[in-house]
């Protein structure tokens, strides 16, 4: 991939989907350089001085009022690394490490945080490197920053701990020698910049946020096969009944809907003579769900967007040119702003899923349907799709258990100084469990959806619809007879976690993705 050169404070939500999907050599804007060394000379001036400052020259948290020698200053930032790495935990993966290593170089690039140029440079050179610190994924409870993973990372900055060097977990002296990279000694307030900071719980919802996106266009996909396999109507999709609402996610969801059954020759088919009034909500009421769920997804990006560019460790330096500069105290590193918009991304994902979940149990039901009992032909010698279905009601229903706002909840910590916490970080890291038990309800739905529309032939849907389903058929056969169900799923649950069935109506969801 071509080299990204990152202007901090403008990255946008497409440099970030491009971070997370692959990896390319980062290199940063030139004049980002003269801000950073002008925010490391006024911690220069600040320890020349002697001053009591938070995070330079005294202890951290409730001990700030232990004044610390210049003498011991790298040795206070050391301690700081050391005693914070307290993670635990499955690491996080690679792609989402890249995330955090991004937005903490555009974060400090930004000149305000205090750190020295090398600091940068070597965090560039683990990314262009491809060398990724190992990061348990517990431990933060998203105020004062993400302490104990981001600790972690800076662990490998200064050859300690352990490292994923091209996806080969290493020892991070070895991978750094490797490289050519020499270990920091942090110099005063460095470590703490470092540390402070809400770079790993927005990472992980940014992780959230991009396969939410995936699972919400496939979704629409599925639900839109649905309904020709179910031979319901269209006309919810009518553009009239949207515009007097006037929600802009229905609107649009109406719109799709309606480019992807256009000219389905299943539909034309019933259009005459169908004595059914009115469809179920899974069918019916699709826009007005999923395009709530647009909204509320749209809403989040926006939020992480913000985040993703900002500084927020403490304390702040702030140059004012022939003024000097002004240190101050703040609270930058409480992640509500994450909490909030990955609890947002939460229910989300768990409505995508809970609406499949109820149109599988359509297409399966006969009386509902029309179709054959569970989707397959001589039901009764065959289940067919009968305990498919259950594994989607029982992925639907931990789902909504794991939707359940963290940011509701706080503990304080460090003697109460740190009184109140978002609980950001586990707020978007239980983003991914939730979107894999969804993408596999969706896939599902893919399976049952494309078997319904067999059971229609000659008669054929959309070609956009028709092209979905020769892309299912190119992985899975059609279920005629009960077999080994897994592998099928599987099959299928890729297909939507990779963005496969987004791939393949890619200008209808172009707009999705400012």
């Amino acid at each position: 991939m071509n080299e990204f050169t990152l202007h901090p404070g403008q990255l946008t939500l497409g440099d970030l989907r491009a971070a997370w999907s692959a990896h390319a050599p980062l290199n940063l804007a030139s004049g980002a350089w003269r801000d950073i060394a002008a925010s490391s000379a006024a911690v220069d001036a600040i320890v020349a001085k002697g001053d009591p400052a938070y995070g330079i020259n005294t202890g951290f948290g409730i001990l700030a009022k232990a004044h610390i020698p210049v003498e011991q200053l790298a040795t206070l930032q050391r301690n700081l690394i050391l005693s914070h790495a307290v993670g635990t935990g499955p690491l996080i993966d690679d792609q989402i490490v890249r995330l955090i290593l991004l937005t903490k170089i555009g974060s400090l690039a930004r000149g305000y945080s205090g750190v020295r140029p090398l600091i940068v440079e070597t965090l560039i050179a683990l990314y262009n490197a491809n060398i990724m610190p190992a990061i348990p994924v517990q431990g933060s409870v998203g105020a004062s920053g993400d302490l104990a993973p981001l600790a972690h990372m800076t662990l490998a900055m200064l050859g300690v701990g352990q490292v994923r060097h091209n996806g080969v977990l290493v020892d991070a002296v070895d991978a750094l020698a490797a490289a050519g990279i020499a270990p920091v000694v942090l110099g005063a307030k460095e470590g703490l910049a470092l540390i402070n900071g809400t770079q790993v719980s927005t990472a992980l919802a940014l992780h959230g946020l991009f396969l939410a996106e995936r699972l919400l266009e496939a979704a629409l996909v599925t639900g839109a096969l649905s309904v020709d396999a179910a031979r319901g109507s269209d006309a919810p999709f009518d553009a009239r009944i949207h515009a007097v609402r006037g929600q802009p996610g229905q609107i649009a969801a109406a719109a799709i809907y309606r480019e992807l059954v256009a000219g389905s020759a299943i539909r034309a088919s019933h259009l005459v003579g169908d004595e059914r009034v009115q469809d179920p909500y899974s069918l019916r009421c699709q826009p007005q769900v999923m395009g709530a769920v647009m909204d509320l997804i749209g809403n989040a990006g926006r939020t992480l967007l913000i985040e993703a560019n900002a500084v927020t460790d403490n304390p702040l330096l702030f140059t004012d040119g022939d003024a000097g500069s002004v240190i101050l105290s703040g609270g930058n590193f409480h992640a509500e702003p994450v909490a909030f918009a990955a609890d947002a991304l939460a229910l989300a994902i768990a409505e995508i899923g809970a609406l499949a979940e109820r149109r599988i149990a359509l297409l399966i039901d006969a009386n509902l349907s029309g179709l054959p009992a569970f989707l397959v032909r001589e039901p009764g010698l065959n289940s067919g799709f009968m305990i498919a279905h259950v594994t989607a009601a029982a992925l639907a229903s931990e789902n909504k258990s794991l939707a359940h706002p963290a940011s509701v909840d706080s503990l304080p910590t460090s003697a109460n100084q740190e009184d109140h916490v978002s609980m950001a970080t586990f707020a978007a890291r239980r983003l991914h469990q939730m979107a894999h038990n969804t993408c596999v309800i969706v896939g599902i739905e893919l399976l049952a959806a494309c078997q319904g529309i067999e059971f229609h032939r000659p008669l054929r849907s959309s070609e956009t619809l028709e092209s979905v389903h020769a892309q299912l058929r190119e992985q899975v056969a059609p279920y005629d007879a009960d077999r080994f169900f897994a592998p099928d799923i599987e099959a299928a649950r890729t297909m939507v976690w990779q963005g496969a069935l987004s791939a393949s109506c890619k200008t209808l969801f172009s707009a999705l993705h400012p």
